[in-house]
C-alpha cells in the first residue's frame, strides 16, 4: 500500500506546483500567500510520504485530498483534479491493501513449504 500511496502523493505535489504557478495568473492572491499555501501542501505530500507506515498516515492523506478539491475555489480546474487524485488515492489505499493481504498469504504459505 505504502508504494501506491506515495506515487499518488509524488503526483500531487507536482499538481500542487503547477497549480501555484496557475493561481499566480488567474487569481487576485497575492505570491506570497499563494506560494505560503502552496509550499505548505507540496511539503505536506512528502511528509505524508514517510508517514503512510502509520496508522494516521491515510486518514491525513484524506484530509489532503479535501484539501485539493477545495483549491478549486481558487484555481478552479483543481475541482476535477482534485476530485482525480481522491480517485487515485481511494484506488491506492484499497488495492495497497489488497496487494499487502496477498504478499502476506503467499510469505504464510511459503513458510508452510519450508
Amino acid at each position: 500500500m505504502r508504494t501506491l500511496c506515495a506515487s499518488t502523493l509524488i503526483g500531487e505535489f507536482f499538481v500542487i506546483g503547477f497549480a501555484g504557478l496557475v493561481a499566480m495568473q488567474l487569481s487576485d492572491v497575492s505570491t506570497g500567500a499563494i506560494w505560503a499555501v502552496s509550499g505548505t501542501a507540496m511539503l505536506a505530500t512528502v511528509l505524508l510520504c514517510g508517514m503512510l507506515g502509520r496508522p494516521a498516515g491515510v486518514q491525513l492523506g484524506w484530509a489532503l485530498q479535501v484539501a485539493l478539491v477545495a483549491g478549486g475555489f481558487v484555481v478552479p480546474p483543481m475541482f476535477f483534479l482534485g476530485a482525480c487524485f481522491a480517485g487515485l488515492w481511494w484506488a491506492s489505499v484499497h488495492f495497497g491493501r489488497k496487494i499487502d493481504e496477498a504478499k502476506q498469504a503467499r510469505a504464510a504459505a511459503e513458510a508452510e513449504t519450508a
